[in-house]
């Protein structure tokens, strides 16, 4: 039941975002929208801005389920980019009222999820080889910078791009890097 309010909740964000920025949105309006009071807003949220995060890094990790493999991490970053736009109104119209803070935050949220999608991919190639864990960590973080930085400037560029032509780009910068990367660190077992 959790999951239904709190989906129920994000409609509600998403149908008020379309009348108002979200500067303007209160969890009155919200619960009123939704069909509920106020203390079962703060039941699952803390505030608009938490129902936001949450928002996010949902549609995120939909969109990254299965795409964890060497083969397929492009196919879940077109994803991402899709699910995006797919919420255009939603995403612009918070990128442009919240703080910079809170834009952070959402990068902090987002982090996790594609550093664990990229995680997945340097483990399969590093299949046979001897790498830290905190290598891999270094790798995958790096990576990640790139893919969120290009994120952040698609929705800053009102998402103008085709998603698949940067993915392709990303795609034939990384090609082969992430094997080379690994090798440079790969720790030679002790005979």
């Amino acid at each position: 039941m959790s999951q239904i309010t709190k989906r129920a909740l994000e409609q509600s964000l998403k149908n008020l975002l379309l009348k108002k920025p979200l500067t303007k949105i209160t969890i009155n309006d919200i619960a009123e929208d939704c069909g509920i009071n106020r203390m079962t807003f703060y039941y699952h949220f803390k505030d608009i801005y938490d129902l936001v995060e949450w928002a996010c890094l949902e549609d995120a990790r939909a969109a990254l389920e299965e795409k964890k493999t060497y083969a397929t991490w492009q196919e879940g970053f077109l994803q991402i980019f899709e699910a995006v736009r797919a919420n255009k109104p939603f995403i612009m119209n918070v990128y442009r009222c919240v703080h910079q803070e809170q834009v952070e935050q959402v990068e902090r949220y987002l982090r996790p999820l594609v550093d664990h999608l990229l995680l997945d991919v340097i483990n399969e190639e590093a299949a046979g080889m001897t790498v830290r864990d905190e290598d891999k960590a270094f790798i995958a973080r790096v990576y990640s910078y790139v893919f969120i930085g290009l994120m952040l400037d698609w929705i800053k560029d009102d998402m103008q791009q085709d998603p698949k032509e940067l993915v392709g780009r990303l795609a034939t910068l990384i090609k082969g890097n992430i094997a080379q990367g690994l090798q440079r660190f790969s720790v030679q077992p002790i005979i």
